[in-house]
């Protein structure tokens, strides 16, 4: 009993009579307590979990991926499309090279053929969905999502924001999970408007175009940054997270107003002669932006050659016209007039749109040219009056929006309830 008694953890110290279990080895020269037993199946448990997190992730098809966004956005097929295999040709490429590094392991360092990222850009107007179908992807995939505005971004050692705060918005996003972080997605807006002014480079420095797109190519690429946890300027004192940006995907966006100039000077023929051809400027042909552009014309615009080569996937979205727009009030999952059905619900209303008022509501947004964007400005510029001033449910079981009311500020059309739904009742 004695020899027992004197017998203590290996691992920590612990002695027999304070552990409530207390294991030999099988050969008697080593023993674990019932506590570092717990710690060591937590500890595997953990690096099973980062190993596997996506490993085990069942990828939607790319005609799946398509089909869940149709339930959000309105048009846009060709992007939709794009995008679709985009994210999945990435995560099938994230589960394919974690697998060929274990397969690697296993035969002594042999590896096979690696794949390569392919971020994306996407060129379309203010409003055209360019957030919203990388937002929803996100959503579709449970995978962590950033939005980076790439005008607040400044080379290191500006006023303004360091581009290794685009990954601390990841890694806030996810909870401050690293792993999970890495296999996120992060869109960079404005992105154009890095562009540099000219073809030829500056002699001075370009705190917020140029230069920036330097710094971004680093952590666009495959890098480990060190970000601050806290955001803001880096010290040398301060620790720093350590994130792999290897398997990010970075998706960038923009208007490129102007681009469609240049690729029309670039694909016009300008011949002299009896022969040639006259173009006047009304009758330029309208730019497909997903089968004209090429790398040459976002250099030329002012993107740097290595910035562009970052970018391989290349896709366009169009105008929305005034369907397009009364489609988005509609028909999306979370479109905003089923957004405000429920709002009035939760209030004991129905509320109706008439046809005249969607339409209304379509036709502002085109004229004031901020697509889909200005919709809910417009209709919130509206409703809050209407819900400031909502009468009694008792009274009224039912509005109905028109024309009038958005354009004049007349008052909507109140239903009342019937009495013999009251006498129903009793």
């Amino acid at each position: 009993m004695k020899e027992i008694d004197m017998c203590s953890c290996t691992f920590c110290g612990k002695p027999q009579k304070i552990a409530k279990k207390l294991i030999a080895s099988p050969n008697g020269d080593a023993f674990i307590c019932d506590d570092c037993i717990r710690i060591c199946a937590d500890i595997i448990k953990e690096e099973v979990k980062k190993t596997k997190v996506f490993e085990d992730l069942v990828l939607p098809s790319p005609k799946e991926i398509k089909h869940m966004l149709d339930g959000y956005v309105v048009g846009q097929e060709q992007a939709k499309k794009v995008l679709s295999v985009a994210v999945y040709n990435h995560y099938k490429r994230i589960n394919y090279n974690e697998h060929n590094k274990a397969d690697a392991k296993k035969k002594d360092g042999k590896n096979t053929v690696e794949l390569e990222k392919s971020n994306v850009l996407m060129i379309g107007p203010t409003g055209s969905g360019k957030t919203l179908l990388v937002k929803t992807l996100a959503k579709i995939l449970d995978v962590p999502f950033a939005i980076a505005d790439a005008t607040t971004l400044t080379e290191a050692g500006y006023v303004g924001e360091d581009v290794e705060n685009v990954l601390l918005k990841l890694i806030q996003n996810a909870e401050f999970d690293i792993e999970r972080a890495q296999r996120g997605i992060i869109y960079i807006d404005e992105i154009d408007k890095l562009a540099r002014k000219s073809e030829n480079r500056s002699l001075t420095r370009d705190v917020g175009g140029e230069g920036v797109q330097q710094a971004l190519l680093k952590i666009i690429e495959s890098t480990v940054a060190s970000v601050p946890p806290q955001g803001g300027r880096k010290h040398p004192q301060q620790e720093m997270l350590q994130i792999d940006t290897t398997n990010i995907l970075f998706i960038c966006g923009g208007a490129f107003v102007g681009l469609d100039d240049i690729i029309d000077k670039r694909v016009s023929t300008t011949t002299l002669g009896f022969n040639a051809t006259v173009k006047n400027a009304k009758e330029k042909a309208k730019v497909n932006y997903n089968t004209d552009v090429q790398p040459d014309d976002l250099i030329k615009y002012g993107l740097i050659p290595e910035f562009v080569g970052r970018l391989p996937i290349i896709t366009g979205l169009d105008d929305l016209d005034q369907k397009a727009l009364e489609r988005i009030l509609v028909e999306p999952k979370n479109s905003i007039i089923k957004q405000y059905k429920q709002l009035f619900k939760i209030d004991g209303f129905e509320i109706e749109f008439e046809d005249d008022a969607i339409s209304y509501v379509a036709e502002k947004a085109i004229k004031l040219k901020t697509g889909a964007r200005g919709i809910r400005t417009i209709m919130e510029s509206k409703m809050f009056e209407l819900i400031f001033d909502l009468p009694s449910a008792e009274k009224y079981e039912k509005i109905i929006i028109t024309k009038d009311f958005l354009r004049d500020g007349k008052k909507p059309i109140y239903v009342e309830r019937q009495k013999s739904d009251k006498n129903e009742v009793a």
